[in-house]
Order: structure tokens, then C-alpha cells, then sequence
């Protein structure tokens, strides 16, 4: 695919596979082993569990508010699987299948959400940085990553998420602005799932795609259709191609859909019907990407059961031994927040001490 040639404006998003698996774009098809689809299938499908399975703990009042992520699995995977080992992955707070491919820990994952401060924590040689809550301020910190990598000589590339409602901030425009600039290294990711909590994709702004943003920074920009890791994988990975060849940014608008809630604390029957729902859901990303690799005699039903069983039984294990002891050691919170405690957080840290010392 040429950037330079696609219309960011086009509202026809881009395909590899059409809606029964069949592949409509050979040319561009991945050259990926089988190994390597199973890999990205069993990704998507572990995503899925641990996503199922914190809704439920957080239901159960088990876990704190959480963020789901069921439908975007080919959205996540499929772009993060375009990085390498060196690069930078910049997240805000729905990319669960992101962070697996970068090989963070479920139980670090298990521990964010629970409320843990070392859920933040990222294993050596894991080039991602923590959840960002802020709406479209992790672009920022991603553009400058990018920066810095060029004023190093680097040539690492770093990727940032955002929702679509985060293209409404001021950051997510001054993140772009300064890429194009500065020519860094970064691919921008919208993860269009059609609303911002209970705002719709069409009151955030009158453009025909979120893609076409681009065209103000004078930069490449593309809408994929992100229910389909083939496109989302090839899309990105030329994306990122491209940033490490010294060509700079590269915006991408992943069209695809929220089936469940904001977060837990929301109530989606609020604002929008059970039939659209239902409509997006017959455009499953995994239902999408198991049905090619049945076609293609690359797995089994036998092997999608066992896998299943074998991924919820880690899921329920890594939960568990999260719940057997994990309290947040107060002292944590006020030496996680720099490489060393500020004179300030020191204080209040002595103040703290002071008062249990009172209260025994």
C-alpha cells in the first residue's frame, strides 16, 4: 500500500479480509508463518478471557473500575504485533492486547486494575509506559520519546493509542503537530470504538474520518478496518517501516466497536440500542480470524477448546494469587512516583510514619 497515494478522507475503511474471512487483498496479505497466526489468535483469545474475567471480578467487587476492551482485540494485536523488541509502545487505557504482545505480565496487568502500585511496574527490556488516564496526553509522551530518539541517533519507533474522543483534545492536535515538525519516529493509533463513554463518533466532529486529521500536519493518515488484524497488522507495520526509514509520522484510524461499557462504572443501554450492538457483534474480530484459519487448516475446534480451557485456567491461577496477598504497601505510593522521593513526598512519607507511630 502507498501512504502517499490513499485518501485519509476515504470513509471506506480498509481490508485484507472480508466479512466471512475471505482474503480480498492478496497482494497485501502478511507473510506470516503459522506459527505466527496462531501466536496472534491466541493473543486475541487470551485478551478476550482476562477481559471477561476482570468484568467479573470487578462485579463481584474482587477488582476496581475496569476498562473493556471485547471487540478491539484485532485493533491491539494486530498494530502492536508491527513493533519490535526495541520499540516503544505508549498506551492510554484500553489496549490489553497491546500489552500482551509487548509481554507484560498478566499478573502486572491484574495488579493495575486491583489497584496495586506495582501494576505499573514494567520488567526489564519492556519498553512501554504505564497506563495514562488523562485523555490524549500519552501522544504526547510518545511524540517525545520519538524526538529523543532521533536527537540519540536511535532508530527505535514508539506508538501511541487514543480513543476517538481524545481527538476532540488539544494534546492529541499538538502531539501531531510536533511529530510532523520534528519528523519522530511515531505512529499514531485511533482506536475508533464509536463512542467517548456515551458521546457517538459523529458529535466529536463533523470530518468524514478521523484519518483525514492528517491532512492538516501533512502527514500520511489511513482508515483500516480494525475488526481485521490482517489490515490493522500490514497497515501498521508499514507505518512503522516507514517512521524507522527516517519519513516520520503515520496517523491510522482503526474503524471498530465497543461491545461492552466504557468502563464499569457505565451503563451503555443508556445511550445507544441493543441493535447496534447486536449488528457489531456478527463483525467479531475473533469469530473473523478464527473462521480464516479453519478455512486454511490451520487450527482445529479441538485446539480452540483446549486453548480456551488452558488460557482461563492461567487467568483464574494469576487472579488468585493476586487476591492471596496483594496489598498495596503504603510506602509505595510515595517512593513509586520518581527514581528518588522528592523532599516534599519525603515529608509527607515521615508524617505518615509519624501518625501509625501515634496511633500504636
Amino acid at each position: 500500500m502507498d501512504f502517499e497515494k490513499h485518501d485519509p478522507r476515504t470513509e471506506e475503511p480498509y481490508m485484507i479480509l472480508d466479512e466471512n474471512g475471505k482474503v480480498v487483498d492478496k497482494e497485501n496479505l502478511p507473510e506470516l508463518s503459522e506459527d505466527e497466526l496462531k501466536y496472534l489468535y491466541k493473543t486475541m483469545v487470551f485478551t478476550r478471557i482476562i477481559d471477561e474475567r476482570a468484568v467479573s471480578y470487578q462485579r463481584q467487587g474482587r477488582m476496581l473500575t475496569y476498562a473493556p476492551n471485547t471487540g478491539q482485540e484485532a485493533a491491539q494485536v494486530g498494530s502492536a504485533y508491527a513493533l519490535e523488541k526495541r520499540d516503544w509502545l505508549v498506551p492510554a487505557f484500553r489496549e490489553l492486547g497491546a500489552w500482551l504482545v509487548k509481554e507484560v505480565p498478566l499478573k502486572n496487568i491484574y495488579l493495575y486494575w486491583y489497584g496495586n502500585e506495582w501494576g505499573s511496574y514494567m520488567p526489564e527490556g519492556v519498553n512501554m509506559l504505564p497506563v495514562a488516564i488523562p485523555i490524549a496526553s500519552q501522544m504526547q509522551h510518545a511524540t517525545g520519546i520519538a524526538m529523543a530518539n532521533n536527537i540519540k541517533g536511535e532508530d527505535s519507533v514508539a506508538m501511541a493509542y487514543v480513543g476517538d474522543g481524545g481527538t476532540s483534545s488539544g494534546d492529541f492536535h499538538e502531539s501531531i503537530n510536533f511529530a510532523a515538525v520534528f519528523n519522530a519516529p511515531v505512529v499514531f493509533v485511533i482506536q475508533n470504538n464509536q463512542y467517548a463513554i456515551s458521546v457517538p463518533r459523529k458529535m466529536q466532529t463533523t470530518s468524514k474520518t478521523l484519518a483525514q486529521k492528517a491532512v492538516s500536519y501533512d502527514i500520511p493518515g489511513i482508515l483500516v478496518d480494525g475488526n481485521y488484524i490482517f489490515a490493522m497488522y500490514a497497515v501498521t507495520k508499514q507505518a512503522v517501516e516507514r517512521a524507522r526509514e527516517g519519513l516520520g509520522p503515520t496517523l491510522i484510524e482503526a474503524y471498530t466497536y465497543r461491545l461492552g461499557a466504557h468502563t464499569t462504572s457505565d451503563d451503555p443501554t443508556k445511550y445507544r440500542l441493543d441493535e447496534e450492538v447486536e449488528e457489531w457483534s456478527v463483525k467479531d474480530p475473533i469469530k473473523r480470524f478464527e473462521t480464516y484459519l479453519l478455512n486454511e487448516g490451520i487450527i482445529t475446534q479441538e485446539y480452540i477448546e483446549e486453548l480456551k480451557e488452558e488460557l482461563d485456567q492461567e487467568v483464574g491461577a494469576t487472579f488468585e494469587s493476586i487476591e492471596d496477598k496483594s496489598d498495596t504497601e503504603v510506602e509505595d505510593i510515595f517512593k513509586y512516583q520518581y527514581e528518588e522521593m522528592t523532599p516534599q513526598l519525603q515529608e509527607q512519607l515521615d508524617e505518615y510514619k509519624s501518625f501509625l507511630e501515634g496511633v500504636k
